[in-house]
């Protein structure tokens, strides 16, 4: 008999069968050839069943139903792949032997053993574990098959994964919804990424800027001439550093200390999909899913890179004689001046920065193959770009640098030049120059490396060049010019996904408990197959949104990390829970620990969570309104959602906070129609925890309508409510104290303003972000809330002069303020 081969996706099915039967007949859905069959799943052709589709009951959302555990869990197949699901049973009747070709790793042994359970296939498997889809690959692959018994600690660990997220997040996500009456997911990676963003938002929001001053000098020696910074406590005055560089300006000085070190430079760490993500986000703007799906393609489609969702930033010994492959092809494209240049000698088992076995674990770093690219398109061929530069950089020498430092004295007073002079160029020779201006000196890509966009306030007087640097210690210098320069303290920036993969990756690195610290230090919040899809699901659920770069959480976002910890279930919103999950998963995946003894734990966890939640108080509903634009109730034909008939029907979609509830209250039938259909398209955390329903009713109040209950725990993302297709724009957490007389309400940013939350009660008080041509920013608004003014500030005007002044609250009542220029 024949032997069935199940791939994951139609591409790689297709790649395998032409090496393995080339010959193979297209029979669209499967190839057949003469020893094999070759098919595919599209991704999870089966899932863990709704609760739903255990008892009818649980289609109405009733709190008396929670918790649901299930004694044994029920699988279903996906609706809109049942048909390839089909074709997969026929199949394997024709054959008695089977090959899991699923992507190798603990996801893609579970979307084959799911199948397997599914179909009830009694055929004995072999196990293809492969990390790229170059022909010498999938026949090594081939010739070194192991039977899929070999990895039954890792089925038991992916299964053991997936019953964990459904039991919390389903649970968990109903308990929310039900007792806050407002759409609220919560998911075991989502919800402390979440707070990741809610506790930066509550840095930025109650950062007060100060104003201080630097005393810069520019002095000559000779013919040379450099710069220096005035060392001392901090100056918060201007007539204090005036005065000093008045007092230092057109005198005389010596250099009273000169040391210079050289420093070497090497290579940034080969890509791990975390780090193309981040720095494809840096460089081109590309949002994380959009930097995996071409990444995706690049492997499936183009074969020009090896399997992209790795976690490693090394290779093994194995690798070097194909990387070496990988050099000659490259001499014949666009890359030949760098790949003759390059030293392949560098690259060897002996190099650690590059061959580190123990570091490798499922795939090693993203590396081309050594097949020459075709076509690409200008996306495809920026991510190729990267990864071929990256690759290259590692057959070249270190850059060289001599770092300079320089104190000099004036008049009693001390300052500081320090300067990077580089030396040689070394590997850098691969960067493009918009690539090296980017990094340099920030040590991009390396694992020490904080935020490269963050700017550092003790390197304002670090000086890079690639010219020669040189005082003599021992002759006089003179100080041509000094000038005071106002700077102002920074808050901590915004995350943006770049920034925010980066923490998801590191997060864990402040828990106390060293082992937990460690299981983290291997994972973090999610996996690099899964954080893009994180962060989309919370787009999706209207939890942050996206303006340019930045990631901003919404109203909702704020209210949900709070109710949860408020709850009494903080852990929910901890890395330390994915710490402790990851940990055990991992001791499962070798053996060394029980999924039975696991998942037993995970449902008292669930039991737990429902039981704090059912005693906490409902939040009130204005914790979900956001105004917009400080008090307009709504204009014509925005702002529609799931709250009116939440209202209406007592169910507990979000409210849209935009609308007058007679409006709403008119558009509640056409409004539950649309909200039910959102509901259907579910998904599941980091790609496959469960999306949270649109509406659910509390026991006492009449019933939800049933298809609301159903968030969908596989691979589709839900499409977030109406409810919040503008209140979630742009939308923040309470700024400050309303200064109405007599209001007692809340100011909140939303898209055109800062409004008061007690817009319903007739609050009209709103601080417009335009003024005069110049923006209100969330800090500026708080200080005119709570001080009528705002700090000094400067604005360019149309015509390129800057202006001082500052901004002040003319009437309370209102929130009319007006700008007055510095006198």
């Amino acid at each position: 008999m024949k032997t069935l081969i199940i791939a994951e996706k139609p591409d790689m099915g297709r790649t395998i069968a032409a090496v393995v039967e080339p010959r193979a007949q297209n029979k669209r859905t499967y190839l057949e050839g003469e020893r094999y069959i070759i098919t595919w799943a599209i991704g999870h052709l089966v899932g863990l069943a709704e609760p739903d589709q255990y008892d009818p009951k649980y289609k109405r959302w009733n709190e008396a139903d929670l918790p649901i555990i299930p004694d044994r869990f029920k699988l279903w197949p996906n609706a809109r792949t049942k048909d390839q699901l089909k074709t997969i049973g026929e199949l394997s009747k024709r054959c008695g032997r089977l090959v899991n070709a699923c992507d190798a790793g603990r996801e893609g042994q579970l979307i084959f053993h799911l199948i397997r359970q599914y179909l009830k296939l009694p055929q004995p498997t072999d196990r293809l574990w492969i990390s790229d889809l170059t022909p010498e690959t999938i026949r090594r692959g081939f010739d070194g098959l192991r039977s899929d018994t070999d990895f039954d600690d890792l089925t038991r660990a992916a299964r053991a994964r997936s019953e964990a997220d459904w039991l919390v997040g389903m649970n968990a996500s109903r308990a929310f919804t039900i007792r806050h009456k407002a759409l609220l997911s919560v998911g075991r990676v989502q919800t402390p990424v979440l707070a990741l963003l809610y506790d930066r938002h509550k840095e930025i929001t109650a950062f007060n800027s100060e104003t201080y001053f630097i005393v810069q000098a520019a002095f000559t020696q000779d013919d040379f001439g450099y710069k220096g910074i005035w060392q001392g406590d901090r100056i918060t005055k201007r007539e204090e550093a005036e005065k000093l560089a008045d007092k230092v300006k057109g005198k005389p000085g010596a250099i009273v200390s000169y040391t210079v070190n050289e420093s070497k430079e090497y290579p940034y760490r080969l890509y791990d999909l975390t780090l193309l993500q981040r720095e494809a986000n840096g460089r081109y703007g590309y949002p994380a899913k959009k930097t995996l799906d071409i990444a995706q393609s690049l492997y499936e489609k183009h074969k020009v890179i090896t399997y992209p969702r790795t976690s490693s930033n090394y290779v093994t010994e194995e690798n070097i004689p194909v990387m070496g492959s990988v050099l000659n092809m490259l001499k014949g494209t666009a890359y030949a001046d760098l790949a003759n240049g390059a030293d392949r000698n560098r690259v060897h088992k002996g190099n650690r920065a590059v061959c580190n076995p123990p570091k490798v674990e499922d795939h090693h770093a993203i590396l081309p193959t050594p097949k020459k690219p075709g076509t690409l398109s200008t996306e495809e061929q920026n991510i190729y770009d990267m990864i071929v530069r990256r690759f290259l950089s590692h057959y070249y020498p270190p850059a060289v640098y001599n770092n300079h430092e320089v104190i000099t004295e004036i008049e009693g007073e001390t300052f500081r030049t320090r300067a990077k002079e580089q030396l040689e160029l070394g590997w850098r020779v691969v960067l493009e120059q918009t690539e090296a201006n980017a990094a340099k000196g920030k040590g991009k890509g390396k694992k020490k490396d904080d935020d490269a966009s963050a700017a550092v306030e003790g390197d304002e007087d670090l000086v890079e060049t690639d010219r020669p640097f040189s005082v003599d210690a021992d002759r006089p210098v003179r100080c041509d010019d000094a000038a005071a320069v106002e700077k102002e303290t920074k808050p901590p920036k915004p995350y943006t996904e770049g920034t925010l993969l980066k923490a998801m990756e590191s997060a864990g690195k402040a828990i106390e408990d060293e082992e937990l610290r460690d299981a983290m230090k291997q994972t973090g919040l999610g996996t690099p197959a899964t954080r893009a899809a994180t962060i989309e699901r919370l787009k999706q659920v209207g939890y942050i949104t996206s303006a340019g770069k930045r990631l901003d959480i919404t109203t909702k976002g704020c209210t949900a990390i709070e109710l949860i910890r408020g709850a009494g279930v903080e852990l929910l919103a901890s890395p330390e829970m994915t710490g402790r999950w990851e940990q055990r998963l991992h001791q499962i995946s070798k053996g060394e620990a029980s999924d039975e003894q696991f998942i037993a734990k995970v449902k008292q966890f669930a039991e737990m969570i429902v039981g704090k939640v059912k005693q906490q108080q409902q939040a009130p509903a204005s914790l979900f309104d956001e105004p917009d634009g400080g008090g307009k109730r709504g204009a014509k034909g925005k702002g529609r959602g799931a709250a009116a008939s939440a209202r209406k029907a007592g169910g507990t979609a979000p409210r849209a906070g935009t609308r007058s509830r007679g409006a709403a209250a008119a558009d509640s039938a056409p409004v539950a129609s649309r909200a039910r259909a959102s509901a259907r398209k579910g998904t599941s955390d980091s790609g496959r925890m469960l999306a949270a329903p649109v509406e659910a009713a509390p026991a006492s109040r009449a019933k939800a309508p049933a298809a609301a209950s159903r968030p969908k725990t596989e691979g589709r993302a839900a499409k977030p409510a109406p409810a919040n297709s503008e209140g979630s724009a742009g939308s923040r957490g309470t700024i400050a104290p309303c200064p109405r007389p007599g209001c007692g309400g809340q100011l909140i940013e939303g898209k055109r303003g800062y409004g008061c939350l007690r817009f319903r009660e007739g609050c009209s008080f709103v601080i417009w972000k335009e003024q005069q041509g110049k923006h209100v920013t969330p800090a500026m608004a708080k200080a005119l809330a709570e001080n009528g003014v705002t700090r000094k500030s400067t604005f360019k005007l149309a015509n390129g002069t800057a202006v001082s002044g500052k901004w002040t609250l003319t009437d309370p009542a209102k929130g009319t303020i007006a700008f007055q220029p510095a006198t």
